[in-house]
């Protein structure tokens, strides 16, 4: 069983940067894709970024591109992700996922595995 906790979710100012850490438990990290999704009040869980460990690739959504990046931290099983020039539109609950065995990255919901309990970031304009 793998567990997600995320952490480094708040409130911060247009314009201003958060860092969102996703911590996992478990094995062979080597074939995960760790992915975030967000979800703003009344609307769907959208794709945010994802990171393949076995390339180290990531990938984006158009939304954020050149404003967040998403990247491994050096214990190697943990994902953060740094969020700058925030917008009021990127005030969501952010999930943090991963995909075990998997080899790309997926901007749908169901090719994940497992889910963190998710952290709000609110942008305030």
């Amino acid at each position: 069983q793998v567990q997600l906790v995320e952490s480094g979710g708040g409130l911060v100012q247009a314009g201003g940067s958060l860092r969102l850490s996703c911590a996992a438990s478990g094995r062979a990290f080597s074939s995960y894709v760790m992915a975030w999704f967000r979800q703003a009040p009344a609307k769907e869980r959208e794709f945010v970024a994802a990171f393949t460990f076995s390339s180290r690739s990531t990938s984006y959504a158009d939304s954020v591109k050149r404003r967040f990046t998403i990247a491994r931290d050096n214990d190697k099983t943990t994902v953060y992700r740094q969020m700058n020039s925030l917008k009021a539109e990127d005030t969501a609950v952010y999930f943090c996922t991963a995909k075990q065995n998997g080899w790309n990255p997926s901007m749908t919901l169901t090719y994940y595995n497992y889910w963190g309990q998710g952290a709000q970031v609110t942008v305030s304009s």
